[in-house]
């Protein structure tokens, strides 16, 4: 009787490592790191200095005292009271936002349309124009009636 050596622990790592999602995702993060400088620049460059029209160039200081009275060390820790600095939040939202939006329009978007156009060209050249959309409730009736007509062929016969 042979026993089934099962891979070793750096066969495991290297399949995994060799996994396209895990390439892919490492180029995600890498990017994702360098377009955060791009955000930062925009958030400092351009939204800020439309805020400060309004107020303060910088969204950090905007806050609420929720126990009064508010005080703050030189180096910016609480002295007294409860701050709520809800302008570092909304720094932050705008960030997300900007990066979101950026992230959609210049690289989801054309991307989605790039691949739809590569399909169409494929079922041109098959000749299929036809897409068959089966939605998840007619794939479980069409289960449900299946193991109906098993059981009742005899397969749930006492």
């Amino acid at each position: 009787m042979s026993e089934k050596k099962e891979p070793g622990i750096w066969q495991g790592f290297k399949a995994f490592l060799m996994r396209g999602n895990v390439v892919d995702l490492a180029v995600a993060v890498v990017i994702g790191a360098a377009f955060t400088n791009i955000v930062n620049s925009v958030v400092k460059g351009l939204i800020n200095p439309l805020v400060g029209a309004i107020g303060t160039k910088n969204l950090d200081s905007y806050s609420s005292c929720l126990k009064a009275p508010c005080k703050l060390n030189a180096d910016g820790t609480v002295k007294t009271g409860i701050p709520i600095m809800w302008g570092e939040v909304l720094g932050a939202t705008l960030s997300f936002v900007i990066t979101a939006a950026v992230v959609y329009f210049l690289m989801v978007l054309p991307m989605a349309k790039y691949l739809s156009r590569i399909e169409a060209r494929r079922r041109a050249r098959e000749g299929t124009h036809e897409v068959i959309e089966v939605t998840e409730l007619e794939v479980l009736k069409e289960i449900r009636d299946a193991l109906v007509a098993q059981r009742g062929n005899g397969h749930n016969q006492r």
